[in-house]
Formats: structure tokens, C-alpha cells, sequence
């Protein structure tokens, strides 16, 4: 078997599927014409499109690392009979890790500050008050595998009362988690102090949070995104936050990735900004590149991998 890595994959899986089949690396000129030749396909950011389906000539399968497949032609693939698998769980710890430190940071201008320091500008420091997590209300939109972990981490750590909406799971799911339910997503920006993305960009969640939304939240209230960039409507959240109404924002995914400086939002000091960094961990690249390996070595040999999206 021929199987073409798109992206960089930590040493572990590349060990991995090496052993099972022939392989052509990322950093590989040969790399470019995979089209040519490949059984296989594993991916992390590389998009897939039709026209790249219409000249595969052998492709079978397509392994994703991660759980996000917006970059991939799904209905492409299908077309072509080419078997598409994601990922998903394997990085929840690290992005909820990731999710909490942003709301600290956002909630204690950790970053605002250091910035500060560093360009040496005078820090009047009751000018530049924070705000407590403690028992603060967190509305989480999506429950699946990082929302049920980060609502476990808020409360653990700040006694926090968990409102989650979750139109897609019966209200009597996670009975391990306490929290409430909202019937509507105006419901929960009512009131979250923080508010915390953790669904898939599809159709229905673009722009699910924008003027209108960000207008029903709480003075002073924190929105965090880890899940995908083109949830939040970025340029609404500008003016919002640019208005003083909303505290602060924690990002680490952007419609436009990886952000610049000529991005509005990196013009503001309460945005604390990471480049899409919430699964890069050690731990979590080197679990997840075996993991790909295996599901794209099973989908070439006619098994059935944990999650086939196409």
C-alpha cells in the first residue's frame, strides 16, 4: 500500500504505519503528486478538495487526525468511493487544558499585563482589575467530548454552576456532570458570565454566535473559542469588544488561519489569541498520529475504524 502523509505527524505514527506500508512523507518532493498513486491519505489541516478527489486515481481512504473535516469534500469523497475517517476525543484533555487557561488568562489579564511589563509601560495596577471565576455561571454550547471535560475542570477548580446547550443529546445525558439545561441558545448568552464553543463549523453553526447574541450577553461577561473558527461572527465581536461591553475574549481558532496582525481582534488588549494550538500537546500529537495510522490501516484493509464520516 502507498499511503502519502499531507501534513507533519509527530514520529510515532509515521513509526507506526511505516511498518505496515510504503510511505511518502510530508517534507517528501514527491509528496505534491499524490494524486499519482496513493491508497491512503493521512491529514491533519491539508484540504481535500473535488478536484483533488476527481484526480486521485487510487485512493481509497483518507485518515483525519482531529475531529474538525470542514476542510475535506465529503460529499466528494463519497462520490469517488473514497472512505473518510476522523478522530474525535482523542484531543479533548488537551483543548479543555487549553479552554481553561484562556479563561484565566482572559479573566486575569495575564497576558494584558505581561505585555505591559514588556514594553515597559507603567502599570497602575487598580487600573487594571480582573475578574473571579469563582462560582461564576459558564454556558457551554455543544456537550460532547471537550465540553463535558471543561465542565468538569470549571467546576472542579471554581465551583462554577455548568448551564450547557445541547440541542442534539437528551436532557437526561451525563447525569456524572451537574449542571442545567437551556431550551435556547438566547437562554444560555443570557446568562453565562463565560460562554465556551465547543461544536463542529457546519452549515447551522456558522455564525451561530453574532451581533445579536453577543448583544444578550452579560456586561463584563468572557467568550472563549476553541472548536473552529466562522462560529463566532469575528467582526461583531470586534465592535463588541470594542465597545467595552464584554470583558475579554480567549481564541484559538479564526476564520482566517493562522491570524496576523492585521487581523481587527489582535488590535484589542483584552483578546488573549493562540494559533490554533489547543490539541498540541506531546502527549496528545504522538497518541493522535497512532491513532491515525491505525483507522487509515483499517479502512485499507476493509475494517470498520471508530468514526467514519463518509
Amino acid at each position: 500500500m502507498k499511503v502519502y502523509l499531507l501534513d507533519t505527524f509527530h514520529p510515532a505514527g509515521v513509526e507506526y504505519i511505516a511498518r505496515r506500508a510504503d510511505i511518502v512523507r510530508w517534507d517528501d518532493p514527491r509528496a505534491k503528486d499524490w494524486h499519482q498513486d496513493a491508497d491512503g491519505l493521512m491529514v491533519r489541516m491539508k484540504p481535500l478538495t473535488a478536484s483533488d478527489f476527481g484526480k486521485a486515481r487510487r485512493l481509497k481512504a483518507v485518515a483525519k487526525q482531529g475531529v474538525g473535516v470542514n476542510a475535506i469534500d465529503l460529499e466528494a469523497a463519497r462520490a469517488h468511493g473514497v472512505a473518510v475517517c476522523n478522530t474525535p476525543g482523542v484531543n479533548a484533555e488537551a483543548v479543555a487544558q487549553l479552554t481553561l487557561g484562556l479563561a484565566i488568562d482572559v479573566s486575569r489579564r495575564v497576558s494584558e499585563l505581561d505585555r505591559m511589563i514588556r514594553s515597559g509601560a507603567a502599570v497602575d495596577r487598580s487600573r487594571f482589575l480582573g475578574i473571579e471565576l469563582w462560582q461564576a455561571t459558564v454556558g457551554i454550547v455543544g456537550m460532547g467530548n471537550v465540553g463535558t471535560r471543561i465542565a468538569r475542570k470549571f467546576r472542579g477548580a471554581f465551583d462554577t454552576t455548568i448551564v450547557a446547550y445541547d440541542p442534539y443529546v437528551p436532557a437526561d445525558h451525563w447525569p456524572d456532570t451537574p449542571h442545567e439545561r437551556a431550551r435556547t441558545l438566547d437562554e444560555l448568552v443570557r446568562r453565562a458570565d463565560v460562554l465556551t464553543l465547543h461544536v463542529p463549523l457546519t452549515k447551522e453553526t456558522r455564525g451561530m454566535i453574532g451581533r445579536r447574541e453577543l448583544g444578550l450577553m452579560k456586561e463584563r461577561a468572557i467568550v472563549l473559542n476553541a472548536a473552529r473558527g466562522g462560529i463566532v461572527d469575528e467582526a461583531a465581536l470586534y465592535d463588541t469588544l470594542k465597545s467595552g461591553k464584554l470583558f475579554g475574549a480567549g481564541l484559538d481558532v479564526f476564520e482566517t488561519e493562522p491570524p496576523t496582525s492585521a487581523d481587527p481582534l489582535m488590535t484589542l488588549p483584552n483578546v488573549v489569541a493562540t494559533p490554533h494550538a489547543g490539541a498540541g500537546t506531546y502527549e496528545t500529537q504522538a497518541k493522535s498520529s497512532v491513532i491515525v495510522a491505525e483507522q487509515l490501516l483499517l479502512l485499507l484493509e476493509g475494517g470498520v475504524p471508530l468514526n467514519r464520516v463518509a
